[in-house]
């Protein structure tokens, strides 16, 4: 019922301004009143709706929503609104990994530096093998582990938004059949620029990252 109600939200289906009733989401969806005020108690956490007596549950505006909640992300990455949701992730992505890698080539741990080569090397075995479901674990966790080791707990919150970004991208084929050589080619060199602490490599391999990922959506919807 979130799913449902949530999708048609943000992909456009009910505008802001709409008005839903409790009575008729029970009806609609076959759900218990609790169940029902659950779902109204999500989508106002998202800042999706507002509820108001004697007026219903309204949608709100789509500025008012909470752009960096996963679940929104999804939703708008499974609605033909999909080209604009990449482009809006994409360009938080540019605006914020580079300089996570930065931070992180100045800030890992011991631990972190090993365990982004050690991802480094199953992303090139995955990339191989053509196991892009094991592919996307690692690459989830690779861009993970750079964002926390940024020790920017800011950065370190948007390891979610990647994800679902990371995510979409592959249950929509959006990604290529084989990971590009290049774009392994490019995490191994963020890895090993992290490992070495040299700041400006870290971010420039990271950049270049971002470039190929904004290329390769690109081509997709050409």
């Amino acid at each position: 019922m979130l799913d449902a109600v949530g999708t048609a939200i943000a992909c456009g289906e009910l505008s802001p301004g709409s008005v839903l009733r409790l009575e008729e989401l029970q009806q609609s969806f076959g759900a218990s009143r609790t169940v029902a005020r659950e779902v109204v108690r999500a989508l106002e956490a998202m800042r999706l709706t507002t509820s108001k007596r004697r007026v219903g549950i309204t949608v709100r505006d789509c500025a008012d929503w909470n752009h960096y909640d996963p679940r929104l992300i999804r939703w708008q990455l499974d609605g033909e609104q999909r080209p604009v949701a990449l482009r809006n992730l994409m360009e938080l992505r540019w605006a914020v990994e580079p300089s996570a890698a930065r931070f992180a080539a100045l800030r890992a741990s011991p631990e972190e530096r090993g365990r982004l080569r050690a991802l480094g090397a199953r992303l090139e075995a995955t990339a191989h093998a053509r196991d892009l479901t094991a592919f996307l674990g690692h690459d989830i966790a690779f861009h993970h582990v750079v964002l926390a080791a940024s020790r920017n707990p800011m950065f370190g919150q948007l390891s979610e938004v990647i994800a679902q970004v990371l995510t979409g991208r592959t249950e929509h084929g959006l990604m290529p059949p084989e990971p590009q050589p290049e774009a392994v080619a490019l995490h191994l060199e963020v890895a090993h620029a992290i490992d070495g602490a040299d700041a400006d490599r870290a971010e420039r391999a990271m950049r270049d990252i971002m470039v190929q990922a904004r290329d390769e959506v690109a081509e997709q919807f050409q």
